[in-house]
């Protein structure tokens, strides 16, 4: 008698003799579990991967869908779809496809999905965070064949590869007229990806099953669940009860007690995720800020710089990582984190001195103080309504008497985008791995033509010194001369406060004993980078 045993990798014929037969719940005890059940913190809003700019987006359709090339566990670029590429000249890059690639459905993959991919992006012009700022250097593409293919710009552009890490590539044939509901129903979800999705629920979860015919190497896992619990003790007890295997966004008050149970490992990772506050600067009246009688401010006190300062060095970030955070957190006041492309040593967090704090309201004329109101997110970033509620605290003990209001994430994104509130804390990861993303997108004045500040607030910071020195950073293919210039940039800028950084997170993740988990600085958790041990 011949029995049919899927394993962890390809389909196995065995035989067995029916007299040593086990029974069946015999050999499903010894069979090793091929489902891995994953919980994450944040909340996905599609499948459609041009549709949000947001990482617990990014990383569910990075299952399904491909890039040209993609980022190694230390953010640096590594072949993907594209097996190469080089720089013809100044303004010209070529790509050479992976060949033999195929859709889900069996479809070859070619450059003329890519030319697709590309035309598709900017179309969605109700993106709550766009991927222009990705493909916008390119002013045309050549397809020399099926897998050649070659990228214009109007001026160098040296980053491009770590760009399109950005970029997920999807399907002419099934993505030509598919808005993002055809992706969330998954009509048009087929990519080249190493899983294919049977099951989506926005916000709430999503079924896969291996693509045995993907490109790379096979993953253990046959199937993935994958949910969205936003509540950290739900998240926790189905950890601990084994309804997941692996969950992101350990609650950090949580990890010792959690690092004595038997059957759990608690592992972390310094991340690159940027937890700031981002002030309306950028008009003369703003919505949130009232004076000591309560009535609105005829003038938005944020524009001063001074007032800045002040709310800045009020915050005591060292008490946020101790007692908050609980140590997993590293206090900064800059975009980057130690290590990464464009830290700056000689940069430290603004030192806590509320005195000094009152005196600069006085200053500013504001010697009573006023009202404010912050906003933040309350299921976004590892205690965020903690620290929204702290740094209010804080502000009121310097005369800034502050008013909190969180939301879940969804809310607060599409909120910003209509310039709805004064300020407000929300976080940044860049997608680069390095500064330019973080430059163009949270310092830069707003260009919508290029790309440039405009993924959160449309009334922003503007200095034109700091916008020519992005911009010449951005086309200076000599790595030492734009690292300079990255530093020059935000050297000249973090002074004036565009925004007011706190900290960067530490990844914590909880997983079941019999797991083998590579973290890397990016955030979210990849089937393929877990393996029974």
């Amino acid at each position: 008698m011949r029995h049919w045993i899927v394993g962890l990798s390809a389909l196995t014929c065995v035989s067995v003799t029916p007299a040593l037969a086990q029974p069946a719940s015999a050999q499903a005890a010894s069979a090793p579990p091929t489902t891995l059940k994953i919980g994450i913190a944040g909340a996905f809003t599609s499948m459609d991967p041009h549709y949000h700019n947001v990482g617990p987006n990014n990383v569910l359709t990075e299952y399904v869908f491909d890039r040209l090339v993609r980022f190694d566990p230390s953010f640096k670029p590594e072949a993907s779809l594209a097996v190469s590429w080089r720089a013809i000249d100044d303004k010209t890059w070529e790509f050479q496809l992976r060949k033999g690639v195929k859709f889900h459905d069996g479809t070859p993959f070619t450059a003329d999905d890519v030319v697709f991919t590309f035309s598709r992006i900017p179309k969605l012009l109700i993106s709550p965070s766009s991927f222009i700022f990705a493909i916008k250097p390119v002013e045309r593409i050549e397809v020399v064949d099926d897998h050649t293919i070659r990228f214009h710009t109007a001026q160098p552009v040296p980053l491009l590869p770590f760009n399109l890490a950005a970029v997920r590539i999807v399907s002419r044939k099934h993505g030509d007229g598919a808005g993002t509901g055809a992706y969330n129903t998954l009509k048009a979800a087929i990519g080249t990806g190493p899983y294919r999705p049977v099951e989506f629920a926005v916000a709430e979860r999503a079924r896969f099953e291996r693509n045995d015919d993907w490109w790379g190497k096979a993953p253990a896992w046959a199937t993935i669940d994958y949910r969205s619990i936003g509540n950290d003790a739900t998240r926790l007890a189905a950890l601990q009860t084994g309804e997941f295997d692996i969950v992101d966004q350990v609650p950090t008050r949580d990890v010792e007690e959690l690092r004595k149970s038997p059957k759990l490992n608690i592992v972390s990772t310094p991340g690159q995720r940027l937890i700031f506050l981002s002030p309306d600067i950028g008009r003369k009246e703003t919505l949130w800020a009232t004076g000591p009688n309560g009535k609105p401010l005829p003038t938005n006190p944020l524009q001063d710089v001074r007032v800045r300062r002040a709310l800045s060095i009020a915050i005591n970030r060292d008490g946020i990582r101790d007692r908050i955070m609980d140590g997993f957190a590293a206090p900064t006041g800059q975009l980057m984190p130690v290590g990464a492309s464009g830290y700056i040593a000689s940069i430290s967090p603004d030192r806590y001195d509320p005195e000094t704090a009152k005196k600069l309201l006085a200053e500013a004329g504001f010697p009573e103080g006023f009202g404010l109101t912050l906003h933040g997110p309350n299921n976004r970033y590892v205690n965020d309504s903690k620290i929204v509620e702290a740094v209010a605290q804080m502000w009121t003990r310097i005369g800034v008497k502050t008013q909190v209001d969180t939301m879940p994430a969804a809310t607060l994104f599409s909120r910003a985008l209509r310039a709805e509130f004064t300020i407000r804390l929300t976080g940044w990861a860049s997608d680069t791995g390095e500064a330019s993303s973080s430059l163009t997108e949270l310092i830069a004045s707003s260009n919508p033509s290029k790309g440039r500040g405009v993924v959160f607030d449309p009334a922003r910071y503007l200095n034109p010194k700091v916008d020519e020195l992005v911009e010449q950073s951005l086309a200076t293919i000599d790595l030492d001369k734009r690292e300079a210039l990255y530093r020059e940039a935000e050297t000249l800028a973090l002074p004036d406060l565009p925004i007011i950084p706190l900290h960067h997170q530490v990844n914590v993740f909880g997983l079941r004993k019999g797991l083998v988990f590579r973290m890397r600085m990016q955030e979210g958790i990849r089937a393929w980078d877990v393996d029974p041990e």
